[in-house]
Parts: C-alpha cells; sequence; structure tokens
C-alpha cells in the first residue's frame, strides 16, 4: 500500500501548489488571407478553483491515511 500512500503525497501537493501557482494560458486570434497572416496573442494566467484545491487537499490526506492503515493491518 506504498502506492496509495505516495499517491496521496502526489494530490496533497498539487493541492498546496494550487492555491499559490497560477496556470498560463495562451489564446491566438487571427485571419488569414492569401499569403497575409494579421493576428494577435494573448495570455492569461488563472488560478484553479479554491474548491479543487480543496478537493485535492483532502483526496491526498484521505488516500495517505487508508494507504498507511492499509499497510498496518
Amino acid at each position: 500500500m506504498k502506492i496509495m500512500f505516495a499517491i496521496g503525497i502526489a494530490l496533497l501537493v498539487l493541492g498546496i501548489l494550487s492555491f499559490f501557482v497560477p496556470i498560463p494560458h495562451t489564446e491566438h486570434e487571427g485571419i488569414s488571407a492569401g499569403g497575409v497572416s494579421i493576428g494577435i496573442q494573448t495570455q492569461h494566467s488563472e488560478r484553479v478553483s479554491p474548491i479543487l484545491s480543496g478537493a485535492l487537499l483532502l483526496a491526498g490526506a484521505g488516500m495517505m491515511i487508508a494507504g498507511r492503515s492499509a499497510a498496518r493491518a
């Protein structure tokens, strides 16, 4: 059950990081006619929803507890 504990740690770390690290997103819009292309590229930095971050934290903690208690049995 060490695998479940390791996955729990990974989810816990992802949950903590998702509170602080924004995810970059790039969009490109434009037109092209023949050999000419005109466009604009925009960049956004969006954060993950706090509800999703909390769910990752809870799932990670639950998997760590389940992995540790299954290893004892």
